[in-house]
């Protein structure tokens, strides 16, 4: 059988223990510092929402044809007999 994703709702005791954990003060602690740079995060970003538009710009259309051949066949000749 696939995997299905989950609905995201957190279950009865989740919600229940949430709500007894914000009446008395219990509140978790707010999430830990990644310790990344944001600056650094964010032109890391930036350079990947570049990447593949100049990639693309840089090869000639004969390679590009020749790479998007190369990823239909690998995607149409998979064998589908094996799902799980």
């Amino acid at each position: 059988m696939p995997k299905r994703s989950r609905t995201g709702k957190p279950d009865v005791n989740q919600m229940a223990s949430n709500l007894i954990d914000a009446i008395s003060g219990d509140l978790p602690a707010e999430q830990p510092d990644t310790g990344k740079n944001p600056a650094a995060v964010a032109l890391g970003r930036l350079g990947g929402l570049k990447g593949g538009d100049a990639r693309a710009k840089k090869l000639s259309k004969k390679r590009r044809s020749e790479i998007a051949r190369k990823a239909a066949r690998k995607r149409w000749g998979k064998s589908h007999s094996r799902r799980s």
